[in-house]
Parts: structure tokens; sequence; C-alpha cells
């Protein structure tokens, strides 16, 4: 599976398994006693080649904007949702491996889950091949995507959108709450709504409560503009 995948991404790794290792969920190791390392470290590692490679180039393309301006739009292009759907184009999703009990739960098409994938694969090929073909493969997949987030100003989050206007529209400030915990500690999953006054006005979930409160911000969004 994992030489079919390095197909696709066009690299002939000259150590397979450094991807194998970047496709391999910490709960596979759960189930499977002969496999004793998971994509964690990759993912540490690639996070900050990604980084690495959209700073270069915002600072490279961009040379009249303020530092503020550069790390808003970098944090928009790296964050959990742009990696996620990074992941998808790249099919990454069928080739992981994890327990059964997160398959069943949807693991292979998770956001959060995926993000980190996309950065441990990365982190593999930093280390099997380099900087040039991380910067190709980013280059591919997620440069393109820049122009549209600078120039219509998508870096700016959605929870601050919303309390913008919320607060124009309703003269309210919305409110978050937890309503459900799934998974370990180490590998947790929450459940958030958004709600303008009594009224639930959006859900969102995510591996973090900043990442659900994200997803409900947007989906609270979509709710005000049809309102």
């Amino acid at each position: 599976m994992s030489k079919e995948l390095a197909k696709i991404l066009g690299i002939d790794f000259k150590d397979i398994s450094l991807l194998d290792r970047a496709l391999t969920h910490r709960s596979y190791l759960n189930e499977n006693r002969d496999a004793n390392k998971n994509n964690e470290r990759l993912e540490f590692l690639g996070d900050a080649v990604l980084e690495l490679i959209i700073s270069d180039y915002l600072y490279t393309n961009y040379p009249n904007r303020p530092e503020g301006d550069l790390t808003s739009f970098r944090s928009a292009i790296v964050r959990t949702e742009s990696l996620a759907d990074a992941s998808r184009e790249l099919n990454y999703g069928r080739y992981l491996k994890m327990a059964k009990g997160e398959e069943e739960s949807g693991g292979r098409d998770k956001d959060y889950i995926l993000a980190n994938t996309f950065e441990a694969v990365l982190g593999a090929i930093y280390i099997d091949q380099g900087l040039d073909k991380c910067r190709d493969l980013v280059n591919r997949i997620l440069i393109s995507k820049i122009k549209n987030i600078v120039e219509n100003r998508l870096d700016i989050d959605n929870k601050t959108k919303i309390q913008e206007v919320a607060q124009a529209k309703y003269k309210l400030t919305p409110i978050y709450e937890v309503i459900e915990e799934y998974g370990p500690d180490h590998d947790k999953e929450f459940t958030v709504v958004v709600k303008i006054g009594d009224k639930i006005i959006g859900k969102g979930k995510g591996g973090s409560k900043q990442r659900a409160e994200e997803a409900a911000a947007q989906r609270g969004l979509q709710y005000i503009k049809k309102a």
C-alpha cells in the first residue's frame, strides 16, 4: 500500500518504511504488537518543514506585507481543514493504518487525523528525499490556494468573523459550549455548539476545543447569512 501511494506522489523512496510509518496512526499499535512506531514524530518534523516552506513562499512573494499579515496567511493555509482537504486530494485516508475501532468511528476521514497524516508524510519525504521534494509536493497541493486566501482575507478566522457579525446584527456575543468528548485523553474528539442567546446556531467537531469551536463558528456564520 505504501508503494502504491509513493507512485501517486511521484516519489521513489529510498526507505519505503518511512512512508509506511507516516501512515501509521497510534491506535494501530494497540492491535498490532509487532508494530512499534506510529507517525507522531514524523508529524512533528513535517509540521516544521511545512511552516518553513510556506513562510519562505510568503516572504518572497509578498514583500510589502507586514509580519502580522504573513503570519495570518500562513495560519490559514496550514490550518487543520486545509491540510485535511490536501490529504483527501491525495487519498491518504485509504492508506492509513489504524485500529478497527478508530476506522469504524470514521477515522479515515477525520480532519485532524488527515491533517496530522499530511504533516507526517511530509516529514517522511524530508528525511528520505530532502527539502526540495517537500517543496514540490506543497507547491502542487497547497500553494495555489494562497492567492485566494490573501485576496479575500480568508485568513480571518471564523470565530472573529462570527463575533463581529453577531454583535452587529444581534448585539450579542456568541457563546461556545462543549457538549461531547469522545476518545482517550491522548486522542480526544470534541463536539462544540455555538449559541446566540439560548439558540444553537452551529455545531462542530475537532481534535481540540479550539478546532471544534472554529468548526462550530463556521456553521454558525452560514446560519446567520441565511437567517
